[in-house]
């Protein structure tokens, strides 16, 4: 049975694939990238690509694009698939997740894989730890790290352990199915967390708090004024107040969330350690 990993360039893919490659595990890794090594082109924007991908395939671990999400269900299950990890998000929780550019199109993939015959299993991640990877810039210049809101909180999961949950999910069957929100073992603030990359770093790490007006200045050549209201949005709601994290990694992996620390540790060198 064989499994389709798309995103192939996405770092909780390129973990799925090597925990898949050491259980022995057949496997198709999909990329959008044309002449990606050791992977078909699987662009999940173009339907032209879907057919050849999902050739014999019965599960897979799906990225979530919504502007082809419906063709690509509707492929997959021509193709015969039985079962579909959707890397979703669990902002589709928050309130009005439709009108959110955060967690639309994840909502619509999720919609569209549950109208679908498909068996389905939806992985919502809070924060990513690889978030704080935006600081790498300023932290190795010696630079503070603008914050609007340094106190805001946040769930920060392991991409690892996200890796592992789909693995878990994806072959056994008595896990498939349902919903699953994955989180870190701790609410943490950025400010904290800036605090333990220092620790592992052996070296004081510093931030600046903007206005939010500035911060969106500031990170408007790269990130689209929606996007920015809405993380600004995000991060004054939980400014002071902690969020909830899930017993879910340990639940489906059988160990507990990585820390926030571990993760610093195992990217140590994007900090210029």
């Amino acid at each position: 049975m064989s499994i389709l990993v798309t995103g192939g360039r996405g770092a909780v893919a390129r973990a799925l694939t090597s925990l898949l490659t050491a259980r022995g595990t057949p496997f198709r890794l999909g990329s959008r990238e044309r002449g990606t090594p050791g992977a078909v082109h699987c662009d999940l924007s173009d339907p032209a690509t879907f057919r050849a991908a999902l050739s014999g395939v019965r599960s897979v671990f799906l990225y979530a694009e919504a502007s082809a999400a419906e063709a690509f269900v509707k492929e997959a299950v021509t193709a015969g698939v039985e079962h579909v990890v959707l890397l979703s998000s669990s902002s589709v929780l928050g309130p009005d997740p439709a009108g959110n550019p955060l967690s639309a199109g994840h909502l619509a993939v999720e919609q569209a894989l549950s109208a679908s015959p498909l068996r389905t299993t939806l992985l919502r991640p809070g924060a990513f730890a690889s978030n704080a990877l935006s600081w790498s810039r300023p932290l190795k210049s010696g630079r503070p790290v603008h914050l609007p809101y340094p106190d805001s909180h946040c769930d920060p999961v392991h991409e690892a352990d996200i890796a592992e949950a789909a693995l878990a999910v994806l072959t056994d069957p008595a896990l498939g199915g349902g919903a699953h929100t994955l989180t870190g073992p701790q609410s943490l603030t950025f400010a904290a967390q800036l605090e333990i990359v220092g620790s592992v770093l052996g070296r004081p790490v510093s931030f600046a708090a903007l206005t939010p007006e500035e911060w969106k200045a500031e990170v408007a050549d790269y990130i689209p004024a929606p996007y920015a209201d809405a993380l600004l949005g995000f991060w004054a709601a939980c400014d002071g107040r902690p969020v909830p994290v899930t017993d879910s990694v340990e639940r489906l992996t059988g160990h507990p969330a990585r820390s926030f620390e571990t993760w610093v540790r195992d990217h140590a060198e994007a900090f210029g350690s």
